[in-house]
C-alpha cells in the first residue's frame, strides 16, 4: 500500500507547477510564480547584504547595508533603485545570526542559480504586495521593503528613512 501511495505522489508531482500564493488562495493567473496577497500594510522585506562581490546572477534584488540602498544586478552592474542614500538599517536584527546555506527556496524547475528565493520559471514573473499610498498606509516599513503603489502605479522601495518610486 505504501508503494502504491508513493507512486501516486510522485506521479502527480511531475505535472505540478511551481506557483505559490502567500496570504491569498491561488495566484491571479497562470503567468504568475509567486504572488502576495492585496492586504493593506504589509511588503516584501529583500535580504540585508553587506558584501555584494560575490553576487553574480543578474536580475538579483537585495537591500545594500553599505550605502543603504536597493539594488538590482543587471550586465553585472548594480543599478540603484533608492535614490536617497540616507536609510538606516539596524543591522543587529542578522549580526547574531547565522546564514544556512541549505536554506533555500527554488519556485519552479531547480537549476543551479545561488539565492535565498529563486524564481526559476523562465515564462512566469512575481506580482508584489499591492499597498495603496505606502507611505501613508504602511505604520513601521522595514529598511529594504518593496511594494507596488496602486495609486501612484508605481515601484516603491523604502531605505529605511524614505520612500523611492520608480515607474517604468
Amino acid at each position: 500500500m505504501k508503494k502504491i501511495i508513493a507512486l501516486i505522489t510522485l506521479f502527480g508531482m511531475a505535472f505540478l507547477h511551481g506557483q505559490v500564493a502567500i496570504g491569498k488562495t491561488a495566484v491571479s493567473n497562470p503567468s504568475v510564480s509567486l504572488e502576495f496577497s492585496d492586504s493593506e500594510g504589509r511588503g516584501l522585506v529583500l535580504p540585508y547584504i553587506e558584501d555584494s562581490s560575490g553576487i553574480t546572477e543578474n536580475g538579483t534584488v537585495i537591500f545594500d547595508v553599505a550605502d543603504k540602498k536597493v539594488k538590482y544586478l543587471k550586465g553585472g552592474s548594480w543599478f540603484d533603485l533608492s535614490v536617497d542614500g540616507t536609510g538606516v538599517v539596524d543591522l543587529s536584527i542578522q549580526s547574531s545570526k547565522t546564514e544556512k546555506s541549505e536554506a533555500k527556496v527554488s519556485i519552479g524547475i531547480p537549476t543551479s542559480v545561488d539565492g535565498i528565493l529563486v524564481l526559476e520559471e523562465s515564462n512566469k514573473a512575481m506580482i508584489l504586495p499591492k499597498v495603496a499610498s505606502p507611505h501613508l498606509n504602511i505604520v513601521n516599513p522595514a529598511p529594504g521593503m518593496m511594494v507596488y503603489d496602486t495609486i501612484a502605479r508605481q515601484l516603491a522601495v523604502y531605505n529605511g528613512t524614505v520612500w523611492s518610486y520608480w515607474k517604468p
